[in-house]
């Protein structure tokens, strides 16, 4: 029989564990069964919703606002209610004295004795050195310096997207070119096979463009695979099932033609610098860790005082059986007071420790606001020379176009060889790669840099609860 029951419970809680998977699976998988082209937003915004560190984020979120309600609750009085019942049988050498000096009095011991207890005590901590003030505090500070955290993990994680979707989409822009060089090269084979059946071209033509057509082939195949490995980095940190985004799901396509932002340089850092330490959680995160710092070095002066409470209680004692009545109960009430006058060194080094810990709270920050100046700076830098790199590529673009287009032409005419048309198909291939490098490169610049300010947030509301 237990045997079975132990087997239906594995059961249930299998089918339990297995319930809860599919509707996490379904959640994921319903936010894009109807999306066919992705784009940057939703994909971030599907993130902060299904990403798995975000929920952990949210959960240190709420054990933070759980340790407030528990400091909280030093400031009201404690009950505690207590009962026993013990059995004592006494050794023989005592129950034989009790027993002579029961005979005296004309009595009989007993050898065994039922002992019952019961009492309530009520504890209310008057003055403790302000520990319960500081405590409140640090719990408070830790609850916001959490929050902050929170926001900070979805800052790094739109940041995260961001780079994961333009390079996948980088990917996909190869697809495109690799796409187009089949399609040029088939059109050029066929053209060939029609001449020379005709007898009006050279076998070696036809066989060249076989060759070239096998590569545009091989580069497809690649830049397929890349695509789909770029893909499972994205689909993880959007939280998806199996890291795999829908076969359905393609990104929208990169904007060759797109409008930059005006160019950057030249542009004061100074005030992006102040916005960012502003603004950003991480920065705010480490500015309340100091308050949270000095309030551990105020509960550890709590020390130096008195702790002073007021104690009652009701405690009642029976033997023999449980029935208490009211002749069985007596109470009393008082006041405390303790006061520690030497403990080994241990109040000090406890503010020793706090006092260290502030100061390596104060020497984090200092670190961070360098490395956020330093990282904007980064950043605008890399900003500009993205914009100028999409601006000559752009440029070099339409004069490998048109000196293919020319190369082609000739050689449909006869007065340009074989090898000038693929290598002038070949330029163009690696010019419009190198442009959706540049603009890879671009936007993921231009996130990054709202990284660095704090500001890729302002497309997503603020989020703390989870709901």
């Amino acid at each position: 029989m237990k045997g079975i029951l132990a087997a239906l419970t594995i059961l249930l809680c299998c089918l339990t564990t297995t319930v809860q998977a599919v509707e996490e699976e379904n959640c994921a998988a319903k936010a894009l069964a109807e999306v066919e082209v992705l784009d940057l937003q939703s994909a971030q915004r599907l993130a902060l919703a299904e990403n798995p560190d975000i929920a952990a984020a949210r959960t240190r979120v709420e054990q933070a606002r759980a340790r407030v309600r528990q400091a909280s609750a030093a400031w009201w009085p404690s009950l505690d209610l207590s009962g026993s019942g013990t059995r004592q049988r006494l050794a023989d050498a005592r129950y034989q004295n009790n027993q002579a000096v029961a005979a005296l009095m004309g009595g009989n011991a007993d050898r065994t004795t039922d002992t019952f207890a019961a009492g309530l005590q009520a504890t209310w901590v008057l003055f403790d050195g302000f520990f319960r003030t500081f405590k409140e505090q640090e719990a408070s500070y830790g609850a916001q310096s959490a929050d902050e955290r929170l926001l900070d993990s979805r800052r790094l994680l739109v940041a995260s997207v961001a780079r994961a979707y333009f390079n996948t989409q980088l990917a996909q822009a190869n697809i495109d070119i690799a796409h187009a060089d089949e399609a040029f090269y088939l059109r050029q084979l066929e053209d060939a096979q029609h001449r020379y059946d005709v007898g009006a071209g050279r076998w070696g033509d036809v066989l060249n463009f076989k060759v070239q057509l096998n590569s545009a082939r091989t580069d497809l195949i690649r830049f397929q695979r890349e695509f789909e490995a770029a893909g499972y980095g994205l689909a993880a940190l959007m939280g998806l099932p199996d890291a795999r985004l829908p076969a359905h799901v393609r990104l929208e396509s990169l904007d060759q033609e797109g409008q930059i932002r005006a160019s950057v340089l030249g542009e004061d850092p100074a005030p992006l610098i102040q916005e960012a330490l502003t603004i950003r959680p991480d920065v705010r995160s480490l500015e309340l860790a100091i308050r949270q710092a000095e309030a551990v070095t105020g509960q550890a002066k709590a020390a130096l005082y008195p702790q002073l409470q007021l104690v009652g209680a009701i405690e009642g004692q029976r033997e023999e059986d449980a029935g208490f009545s009211n002749d069985d109960f007596s109470n009393w009430v008082g006041v405390q007071m303790r006061w520690n006058l030497y403990a080994g060194g241990a109040d000090t080094a406890r503010r020793l420790e706090a006092e260290q810990a502030k100061r390596e709270a104060v020497h984090s920050l200092t670190g961070l606001r360098h490395a956020v100046a330093a990282e904007i700076q980064q950043d605008l830098a890399l900003l500009a020379s993205a914009q100028e790199q999409v601006s000559l590529q752009r440029e070099t673009v339409q004069l490998v176009r048109q000196n293919r287009d020319l190369a082609e032409n000739e050689y449909e005419a006869g007065e340009a060889s074989l090898v000038r048309l693929n290598e002038a198909q070949r330029d163009l291939n690696t010019t419009l790669g190198r442009l959706a490098l540049s603009l890879v490169a671009y936007h993921i610049a231009e996130q990054q840099l709202l990284a660095a300010t704090g500001r890729n947030l302002d497309a997503f509301p603020d989020d703390t609860t989870g709901e």
